[in-house]
């Protein structure tokens, strides 16, 4: 079953995935969403041992464009990303 919540908002979903490939799709999806005016996307990483999600959180906390990323409530599998309105 689709979350309706989730259902129009652009994602990349990144389970079985190294790293490396991991932040340059995170990273290009992030571009890409600004140039769209899509100011809220979110990544599945999955819940496994939490390497990707740790990952890819010390990531968002370097980029300029992320205003703030959390783990959605209903999944801890993916992290939801607000972009910057600028």
């Amino acid at each position: 079953m689709n979350d309706p919540f989730l259902y129009n908002l652009p994602y990349i979903d990144v389970h079985g995935l190294d790293r490396e490939y991991t932040i340059m799709l995170l990273k290009n999806l992030i571009l890409e969403s600004i140039l769209l005016k899509n100011y809220k996307i979110y990544i599945i990483h999955g819940k496994g041992s939490g390497i990707l999600k740790k990952e890819i959180h010390n990531y968002l906390k370097t980029n300029k464009y992320v205003e703030k990323y959390y783990i959605y409530n209903f999944n801890d599998g993916i992290t939801m990303i607000e972009l910057k309105n600028n």
